[in-house]
Order: structure tokens, then sequence, then C-alpha cells
């Protein structure tokens, strides 16, 4: 079959599917050899009058005699948006239903075509947690706002872990957006005690499902034209079946471009160095205009190289350039050195970055948090907003200097309190109890700080939070999703990393994005934050020459990302010149 290229706009939007006039065309025999075939035409066409009843199709079975000139014939312009072929020739065709003036379709033969029209399709594979989940159904909504045509077909994993349940968000999704669909696979036998921690469980069961994986993409094959395969750079695994079946992969990293370019270092630093990134504090990743990094920053897998785990995070990012291209939750001007470092390798797979993906705000007058009702009464800009993610524990001892700090700041707050890590306590952090805070805060904070501070429990809607006319400031565990909705809604941040790539992601904040003052611990202290620099930090943020440096950059930024989603944007730009990639292949 011919290959069809997308055309692209100036404004940036594109067709998916190839204009008419680039439809491979059929011969069919003049209209004086078969008649019907003008007539089957007339029925065909969505805009050609009915065949009258008078005026019956033969139902002899007629030779057809040698074509004596042709001409060309679009498909209907009802099939435009399937990937099938055109009708065949009809050599035997029989009386039409008297009472209808149409023929049925299994006289003319549609049976057998219906059963050759292929819908199109793309399909994801995310990893299992929640964060990538709902990053991947932004990206699929995004993709069938260009083409709703698409049916998205999305490979769900039955982790053997506890990784907080995403049955309701998926329940919520299949009835708002019926072209998504979830497929979960098989659950596989695992015996979690042979592991060191769950991170190698998991792994382990990324290259164990990949049977069940291979399953699926066959049968999607049966039914659908795939165009393509969209999966998690920890399900690498299934990089090789997707060869095999001859379907384009492509990986969605659902962090920034400027991490995607330290991931893509890792097997080289791997392999040049003998020790424990973990005791490398003073030895420095440096890449052309990025910010130096130590290599004790990197991803808490690698950190310790015999681990297992760390031998499948290098594995995952050596495979990162055998993919057909990487799609990355950003946007250009937010970090354009990282996008010009990534283009300018031949030796890489392409980057589209189209984001910022993020979530809408979602409260409804039904619903409303008490958190909103809190904030309607404070000033304009004048909270500042403590949260750490659905994975984020801090221990008491971390949470009792917070709470020093912020009394001492003397600045007006709204923090989210989750209950400490424990070794009773159930290992999914995402479904733990809700937090005793008279047992885990200071004795009498709440009252003393009951006129300017709000202490919510467990969990508060973030996006509705910080879209709040209220909120002047965000510290944060730099999460790239949280990252991402913070630039959206022109909030400053102070940046706090827990675990992953986030340390990675706060050196480019704090260090060459400028959209984030850092919060510091002392090397003595184990990671212990000190009172004394949430103080400094929270003040400096919201009562400063500095913090209103950040917050005009910030501001700025968030205008450059509703530019970039624009039509003619950057971001879709980049979805055009990715839809055009995968048509191609």
């Amino acid at each position: 079959m011919p290959v069809h290229t997308l055309p692209i706009h100036d404004d940036g939007t594109f067709n998916f599917l190839p204009p008419t006039s680039s439809v491979p065309h059929e011969t069919v025999p003049h209209e004086d050899t078969i008649s019907s075939a003008a007539s089957l035409d007339n029925e065909m066409s969505s805009d050609a009058p009915p065949v009258s009843n008078s005026s019956p199709v033969s139902t002899s079975a007629q030779p057809i005699p040698p074509i004596r000139s042709v001409r060309s014939r679009q498909p209907p312009s009802y099939l435009k948006h399937y990937h099938c072929p055109t009708l065949p020739h009809v050599a035997n065709l029989v009386q039409s239903d008297s009472k209808s003036q149409f023929p049925s379709e299994e006289s003319i033969g549609l049976t057998g075509l219906y059963n050759t029209i292929k819908m199109e399709s793309i399909v994801f594979y995310p990893a299992p947690d929640r964060g990538h989940l709902i990053s991947t159904v932004e990206l699929a909504k995004l993709i069938l706002s260009q083409n709703p045509s698409l049916t998205i077909n999305i490979i769900v994993i039955n982790p053997p872990i506890k990784l907080g349940s995403t049955a309701p968000y998926i329940t919520a999704v299949s009835a708002t957006v019926p072209s998504i669909k979830f497929h979960h696979l098989p659950t596989v036998s695992m015996d979690p005690n042979s592991y060191p921690n769950s991170m190698a469980i998991m792994f382990d069961h990324f290259r164990l499902v990949n049977p069940h994986v291979v399953d699926l993409l066959r049968s999607f094959s049966r039914d659908f034209t795939v165009r393509c395969l969209i999966l998690d750079l920890f399900c690498f695994p299934a990089l090789e079946i997707a060869s095999e079946l001859n379907i384009p992969a492509y990986y969605f990293f659902t962090s920034g471009a400027s991490c995607l370019a330290v991931f893509h270092q890792l097997p080289n630093l791997y392999e040049t160095t003998s020790q424990d990134f973990n005791d490398l504090h003073t030895t420095l990743l440096k890449l052309p205009d990025f910010p130096p990094i130590p290599l004790s920053h990197m991803p808490e897998p690698v950190l310790f190289r015999n681990n297992p785990e760390c031998l499948y995070i290098i594995e995952c990012a050596t495979h990162l350039k055998k993919s057909a291209g990487i799609i990355v939750n950003s946007f250009e001007s937010l970090e354009p050195k990282a996008v010009k470092l990534l283009s300018s390798s031949s030796t890489e797979s392409p980057v589209y970055c189209i984001g910022p993906l993020t979530t809408t705000a979602g409260q409804t007058s039904e619903n409303v948090h008490e958190c909103m009702t809190w904030l309607d009464s404070q000033p304009s800009g004048s909270v500042v907003f403590i949260c750490f993610g659905s994975m984020g524990l801090l221990s008491k001892q971390q949470l009792r200097e917070i709470a020093f700090g912020l009394e001492r700041s003397q600045q007006r707050f709204l923090w989210v309190v989750r209950n400490p890590p424990s070794e009773n306590q159930s290992k999914d952090p995402m479904n733990q109890p809700d937090p005793d805070l008279d047992s885990v805060l200071p004795s009498g904070f709440l009252d003393r700080t009951r006129d300017r501070g709000l202490v919510v429990k467990s969990w508060a809607p973030q996006v509705a939070v910080l879209n709040h006319a209220s909120i002047g400031g965000f510290v944060t565990h730099c999460g790239w999703n949280s990252v991402l909705e913070s630039v959206l809604a022109g909030v400053p941040m102070v940046a706090w990393p827990l675990y992953a790539e986030q340390k990675i992601n706060k050196a480019f904040l704090v260090e060459e994005l400028k959209l984030a003052l850092p919060m510091n611990s002392e090397p003595e202290s184990g990671g212990l934050v000190s009172a004394a620099e949430v103080e400094k930090r929270v003040r400096e943020l919201m009562d400063s020459e500095e913090g209103d440096s950040v917050r005009k950059r910030v501001v700025m930024k968030r205008d450059e990302a509703m530019a970039a989603l624009s039509h003619g944007g950057s971001s879709r730009v980049a979805l055009a010149k990715l839809a055009e990639s995968w048509m191609r292949n």
C-alpha cells in the first residue's frame, strides 16, 4: 500500500487520515460493460439518490466482459475514516427486497466487506501506578481530540504488590470517554518473599507478563489496524514483541526532557565507573549547558550498581534509542537546552515534546473539598501550599520540623499531612489511614496557627488548590506532574525532592530554569530538613525580591505553556509530526 504523508497545516493542526485524493484509485469496468456497477456506486454514495424500485438490479449472474476502458472511483464517503479496501468488483447481483429501496447487505456482498473493515487503533502500555496511568490517559485524550475516530486500547497490569487502586479511575474514564478501552492482563503468580524489595518484584513482573502482552497485541491486530504501541519506559520488554509483530513502538517518558537527557547517559556512566553512584557525591555529570549533577543524585534504583533494579534501569535506558520515537510530557520553551541536546544526536530516537499534560481541577458544587472553602476566605496570593504527593511519606520528626518552621514563618499555609511510615503499617503508601494530627504534630500547633493555617489529612485536590487565587507558593516534592501543574497555575515553588528522579528535577528547576527555590538539608543531618530552613525558604518564597523574581518567571512559563498548546504551538506541531511518523511506518 502506498505511503501517505499527513499534511501539517500552518496552525499546527493535521489530518490523521490521508485526503480523499491520496486514496489509491481502483479500476472498475466501464459503465457500458456492467450497468449495475454504476447503480451500485450511486447506492453507496451518501449524496446520491436512492435506486428506484422500478429499476431493479438484475438477478442473473453475467460473465464480466473484457474491460475496454477504465475510470477512477473514490471509496464511499462514509468509509473515509477506516483503513479498508474499496468495494471489490461485483459479479453476482441479486434482486433487492421489494420493500426496500436498497439491496440487502448479503445481496451485494457487503457482509464480506464489513468483515474486512478495520478501525485504526493506538495501543498504550503504561506502568501500573496511578500517576503513570493518568498521564497515559491524558495523552490518549489529546490524541483523540485530533482524531476522534481512533480507538485507544490501554493494557493494564495487575501488579503483584499494592500500588493503590486504579479501578475507580478506570471506571470513570470508561464512562466518560468510550473510545478508550482498558484490557487487564492476567495475574502472574510470584513469590514476593524471594525479592529484595517491591521495585525488584515489579521489574521482574514486566518480563513475566510478556506472553500475555503478545496475546493481546495479536488480538488487537486482528480487530484493528494498529498504528503503534506507546509504552512506558519501565515496560521495555514489550519493545521486542512490537518489533516481531511489525508494530512501531514509541516510549512515553512521563518526566521532563532534561531528565530524559540524563537517562540517556546512564549506560555510559555505569560502564565508566566502578563505584556505587550513591558514594560519588563529588563526581559530577556534566552535559553541555546543563547544571552539574552529582552522581549520588541519580534515581534511587541506580544508586547501587549490583542491585537487580539498577541493571534493569540501565537496560531501560539502553533501549531508548531502539524505539521509533520518544514522547515527552513537556514543551520546548520550558526546557530548550535539553530539547536541543536531544535533537542534536543522529543516533538517538526522535523526541516529541507534546505537553504539558495535566488533569483538570475536577471540582463540582457537589464535591468541593473543605480546604477550598477555607481558601475562599484568604487574601489573594497569600497562602503557601505544602504537599508531597501520593507516595511522599515523612518521618514524625520531619513533620514536627515543618510545623515549627511554618509557625515561625508567620505565613499563611495549607498543609497536607500524611501518616509517617512505620513497620506495622501496610506497605501500600497510597492506602494509609488518616493521621492522628494531635499525635504527629507538636502540642498546641493547631490551636496556635488556627487563624492563618489549615492542616488537612492525607489528600487535597492539588490542581484545584494550585489554581485558587489565594495560593502564592508551593512546597513540592518535584514530581514532574506536580511541577507542570504548578507551572500551568503560575505558582512559584520550593523544591524538596524525596525519591525517584526528583533530585534531577530539582537541579533543573532551581539552577537552570529558576522556577523554584531550594529546600536544603545539612550533610550530617541524615536528610532531615530543619525548622530554620523551612522558615527561611517559606518566607523567601512569599515575601522577598528573589521570591518575586521566581514568581515572574513561572508566570512567563505559564503563558508559554498555553501558547505551546494552542493552534500552531510547538506541542501541537510536535503531535502532528508524531502522528505523521506512525502513519509512515
